[in-house]
């Protein structure tokens, strides 16, 4: 049986933000930590509030190796704990959504006598922390053998491998199927909508005052129990809490920067992964096939800032390069990526730590300030679940969270899973299947058989405005641009042509500004992926009444500054006070989707 997606209509959810009431829980951050929190919460019953200030996984969430594992070089570094709570709980998630969460099976290439036998033994060991929920048994393979699985390899020298399973998944679509369970379960949760300041009263935290980005707007959200769960960025929340007393605090996290290379899945076909276990400099290298690409990475290298859009540094993308050229048949060159993208890992380091990140731990850690706000950093994406049980152990041991049962997120299944069918390998290109026991819903929307890209519909893009949480083109589009479709700069023209009903101008006559009746795009800079002279922007204060040619469902209306060349304007009804009114013309907003506006700002 399949639930009806539920609707995430932005007025609405602003509206019950701005409700009087005391939620029993805020929690601030939409990463896999945060959406954790707010569904164990809610599945107790909770009342609960969530504000993300950008999208759902923006950061560090939709950054990772797509892997649910339970971490082959923890074992090595003696982290025994760690690994065997991993694994455990990489088979809650597995079975929580199975169409966006799979088995994997690895092979570790061996290309010295000795590496075959000493890394066989280290995973079946590995087999043994998991117990009962083992994916599969650890294989010794002879070179025939390791080159039939990996025909990728680079097979001068190769003396053997060892096979052995882990996981693999979307993390993105995970992250929003987290959010959109929680909202099942009576969470309110918010994107674009930023945590700005901590309410205390009687030195206890009592609420938050947070931020509409699309608007302005300021609002107050009163709880008993506050989680910040913002990972590389938690200690700007700590700080605006520690203010209150007068009393600084020490920052708590060292960032970890992991950079990750797209190249074509001919590199490695076939849908075994590749580990090789000790690199020239001591990390760990991954060759993971993924949604018809091959992902290559990655790389542990301190950072001393947490920008929201880590860059790839040239060091990193060339060791990448020339550590998987040791190993694969075919060395990628740079001119072969498609993509690549930069996350930031929120380490937590010690007292006594130096330097090297990679000896840091990845087990998380929950501190709880005096005034009652709890703050919850590190850890890792497969462990989520046990996290948020954790976070909710301390918040109900600190007093600031009413005990209401025990956790009942064991074998919760997901939005989508319910009804999934066949499934389909995570190793082949996107399309339907990601959707899961929602594929039904998103092919009976318009424009279902209509493809701007492959593995992106219409009816796709709409599905993401309207159940999603997706207020941009670029909130749809981030996605495909891991996988390197953003080399065709028709995929975000086509995008919001779906959303707006918008009609290309003819040849020879200058570019019009983007489609702008579909949604707001993101208030941070960051560049499209079609183009790099086109910028997300949102003037402040520049709209405060409908536009009487724009106007789209009674939302705010849309409003695009365009470049000086281009002469789209239509004639002065959109209430921009003294600003510029170089607005879209009305061919461009006839607004079908009716969710919003979308902004942009020329470079």
């Amino acid at each position: 049986m399949t639930t009806a997606p539920l609707p995430t209509d932005r007025a609405a959810l602003l509206a019950r933000l701005a409700e009087p009431r005391k939620f029993d829980l805020a929690v601030v951050g939409g990463g896999a930590t945060g959406l954790g929190v707010a569904l164990d919460a809610a599945q107790r019953g909770h009342s609960v509030v969530l504000v993300e200030a950008h999208d759902f996984a923006k950061g560090t969430s939709s950054r990772a190796t797509k892997l649910v594992h339970g971490g082959v070089r923890y074992l090595a570094q003696g982290n025994v704990h760690l690994v065997r709570e991993a694994l455990h709980e990489r088979v809650h998630i597995l079975q929580s959504a199975p169409h966006i969460a799979q088995p994997l099976p690895f092979v570790m290439p061996s290309y010295k006598l000795w590496e075959t036998p000493f890394y066989g033994v280290g995973l079946k060991m590995y087999d043994l922390l998991a117990g009962s929920a083992g994916l599969g048994r650890t294989e010794w393979l002879g070179a025939r053998e390791a080159l039939r699985l990996l025909p990728g390899a680079q097979p001068q020298g190769l003396k053997g491998g060892v096979k052995y399973w882990d996981g693999q998944f979307d993390d993105a679509r995970l992250a929003l199927a987290l959010a959109r369970t929680a909202a099942l379960h009576g969470a309110l949760l918010l994107n674009y909508c930023e945590a700005v300041d901590v309410l205390h009263d009687a030195g206890r935290a009592v609420g938050l005052v947070a931020r509409d980005a699309e608007s302005g707007r300021e609002l107050r959200i009163q709880a008993g129990c506050i989680v910040n769960a913002t990972g590389v960025w938690v200690d700007g929340l700590r700080q605006h809490d520690a203010q209150a007393a007068g009393k600084p605090v020490r920052p708590v996290v060292a960032p970890s920067q992991g950079v990750h290379v797209v190249v074509e899945q001919s590199f490695s076909p076939g849908e075994h992964a590749l580990l090789v276990p000790s690199t020239a400099d001591g990390r760990v290298l991954f060759a993971v096939p993924w949604l018809g690409k091959l992902i290559l990475g990655t790389t542990d290298t301190p950072h001393e800032d947490v920008p929201l859009e880590p860059r790839a540094g040239a060091g990193e993308v060339d060791f990448i390069l020339r550590e998987a050229g040791r190993y694969l048949r075919r060395a990628p060159t740079r001119a072969d990526i498609l993509s690549t993208w930069a996350g930031l890992r929120p380490l937590v380091r010690p007292a006594d730590a130096e330097g090297d990140t990679k000896a840091i731990s990845r087990e998380h850690t929950i501190l709880v300030s005096p005034s009652g706000l709890v703050t919850v950093t590190g850890g890792k994406w497969t462990t989520y679940r046990a996290m948020a049980e954790d976070v909710l152990a301390r918040c109900t041991q600190a007093g600031v969270l009413l005990p209401r049962g025990p956790s009942r997120t064991a074998g919760l299944h997901l939005v989508g899973a319910a009804g999934a069918g066949q499934r389909t390998p995570l190793s082949a290109p996107p399309g339907l299947h990601l959707y899961g026991g929602e594929a039904d819903a998103v092919a009976q929307l318009p424009g279902a058989d209509r493809w701007l890209a492959p593995g992106l519909s219409e009816a796709m893009v709409g599905f993401a405005a309207r159940h999603e949480y997706a207020r941009s083109v670029e909130d749809v589009l981030a996605f495909y641009r891991k996988i390197g479709e953003e080399r065709a700069s028709r995929t975000c023209w086509r995008a919001a042509r779906a959303c707006c009903s918008w009609t290309p101008p003819k040849p020879r006559e200058p570019p019009p500004p983007w489609p702008a009746c579909w949604a707001r795009n993101s208030p941070a800079t960051s560049a499209w992926p079609c183009s790099s002279r086109w910028r997300a922007s949102t003037p402040a204060g520049a709209l405060d009444k409908p536009c009487a040619l724009c106007h789209n469902g009674g939302l705010r209306p849309c409003w695009v500054k365009v470049l000086p060349h281009i002469a789209w304007r239509h004639r002065g009804f959109c209430g921009l006070g003294g600003g510029p009114k170089t607005v879209s013309a009305p061919a461009l907003c006839q607004g079908r989707m009716q969710v919003g506006k979308l902004t942009n700002d020329p470079d």
